[in-house]
């Protein structure tokens, strides 16, 4: 059963978007667990990777480079284009929220669905999400007002548990415990780490189904949001990397749309303002859609490569 679900986790997770804006009910009953779940996916993905490696990859220029231009580069362009769309405060520090946020933990498990490079992936994801807090910070005092006011002690609390916690406990995992059985345990904990995965999108889409309840042209307008920063994220990647080859654009416009809005909403909360919660929900379709596109463009550029004529 639980192979079932891996070798077909890409068509899952879109059904668990679409049931969770069917049932909108059992989605706030799976919401404030969320975090917990988060947690624990953090630490599962983190005890499977081997950390020597993962190590050396973070040590290099080019992975902090990516986190820059994940994290501050398309903060920049999406605040600079909501501010110029006229968009209110609350949708453009949602919007710069979601540009501040890391990597989802589950990218390297999509990026090996799709046949790139899991730990590049990993490496990515955990720079991105290290140099969030900072970059999420200035955001928020940039925004800070008398409806947006920063509780340090509170942020700073959460990010030692959200982010901090799992990369230290699994580091003091890999130093006590010998690797065979390290890897044994994880080999069948990264079976149930697919219905891990499987409840966020289920779980976070519901305020959105809400907005769609009291307004209707409303939801329309929060998911065609949604969907432009899915697609700007994805698409900016895939041509600033591309040039490094079609597998390097693909995994940094993976990685780049793909965004752990539950981490960023579990750290800052309530001061990311009311727009921020349903812009999250609103994204987990078009979120989750990026495993089968990416998997039919790599297929599409693949034999483009292969009947492409060889120059003389």
């Amino acid at each position: 059963m639980l192979s079932f679900l891996s070798h077909n986790s890409s068509l899952l997770l879109i059904f668990a978007a679409i049931f969770g804006f069917i049932f909108p009910a059992a989605s706030a009953a799976v919401f404030p667990y969320l975090p917990y779940i988060l947690f624990f996916l953090m630490l599962f993905t983190l005890l499977g990777i081997q950390q020597r490696l993962l190590i050396k990859l973070l040590a290099q220029r080019s992975i902090w480079l990516y986190a820059g231009f994940h994290s501050i580069f398309l903060l920049l362009i999406s605040s600079s284009v909501a501010t110029l769309a006229g968009a209110s405060t609350s949708l453009t520090l949602a919007i710069s929220a979601v540009a501040a946020t890391g990597s989802l933990f589950a990218t390297p498990a999509i990026a090996r669905s799709v046949g790139l490079e899991p730990l590049k992936a990993m490496a990515m994801t955990i720079a991105s999400t290290l140099l969030m807090p900072i970059v999420l910070y200035a955001t928020l005092m940039l925004f800070q007002n008398d409806s947006v006011s920063l509780d340090i002690h509170s942020y700073v609390q959460r990010l030692v548990i959200f982010i901090f916690g799992p990369m230290i406990f699994s580091a003091v995992c890999y130093h006590v415990i010998p690797h065979n059985l390290l890897h044994r345990v994880h080999g069948k904990l990264s079976q149930v780490t697919i219905l891990l995965v499987l409840a966020f999108p289920f779980g976070l889409i519901g305020p959105f189904r809400e907005v769609f309840n009291q307004s209707f042209s409303t939801g329309i307008f929060f998911l065609t949001i949604g969907l432009a920063i899915c697609a700007f994220y994805f698409i900016v990647g895939y041509v600033v990397y591309y040039r490094h080859g079609i597998d390097e654009g693909l995994l940094a416009a993976i990685t780049s749309a793909n965004r752990n809005v539950l981490l960023t909403f579990t750290v800052a909360g309530s001061y990311l303002g009311p727009d921020f919660i349903v812009l999250m929900g609103a994204i987990q379709l078009p979120t989750y859609c990026l495993p089968m596109l990416v998997k039919w463009i790599n297929r599409y550029l693949s034999q483009v490569a292969i009947h492409k004529p060889a120059k003389n």
